[in-house]
């Protein structure tokens, strides 16, 4: 499987390929951001939504589109789509919640990932929780990206895939795009 260096992710261009494919169809884009990601909808002081990313990371910026990539258009008029977030610390039930609603956003954006030429892994999201079987929530990512690789994914995330595909001369997607990660081990 094709890969860049990680020091070839800058964050401004994951920001104009996102802006680029849709600012103008839907009024959105993607923002660098300080410390807490968020996603903000268009209000008074500001005509268009915006995807904030943390830190500059190009991760962190696809994890927030494939957020916005699962929200359908009433959850893009709230304040962080509507969602509930606890932060670090979560006990056993809450983490179990949380990566029962983190499943599908992460495995498009280990298809997006896949997709810029880059290397993803899981965000358990929990540093200082309790102990975290990460492979297991992989393993639930990875039987997602087969089921979205079979079922098709949304228009919008097939728009951004293969606008990202196109930017950095990446191959469609398939199952093996994503065993080059020791997912193969799992099925």
């Amino acid at each position: 499987m094709y890969k860049q260096a990680i020091e070839s992710f800058r964050s401004q261009d994951i920001i104009e390929i996102f802006n680029q494919t849709f600012y103008v169809s839907y009024n959105t884009k993607l923002v660098l951001g300080g410390n807490e990601p968020l996603y903000q909808p268009a209000h008074e002081h500001c005509q268009y939504h915006q995807i904030i990313f943390a830190h500059g990371y190009f991760s962190s910026a696809l994890h927030e589109i494939a957020h916005w990539l699962v929200a359908g258009e009433q959850r893009r008029c709230q304040l962080d789509y509507g969602y509930w977030y606890e932060p670090d610390g979560r006990d056993q039930l809450r983490q179990i919640e949380f990566e029962k609603v983190e499943v599908l956003p992460q495995a498009i954006e280990w298809a997006l990932s896949v997709s810029c030429g880059l290397e993803f892994d899981v965000s358990s999201d929990n540093l200082s929780g309790i102990v975290i079987n990460r492979l297991a929530f992989k393993q639930k990512v990875y039987h997602q990206v087969l089921t979205l690789l079979e079922t098709g994914f949304s228009p919008r995330t097939r728009i951004l895939l293969k606008a990202c595909q196109k930017a950095y001369n990446t191959p469609d997607l398939c199952v093996e795009s994503f065993e080059y990660q020791g997912m193969y081990q799992l099925v």
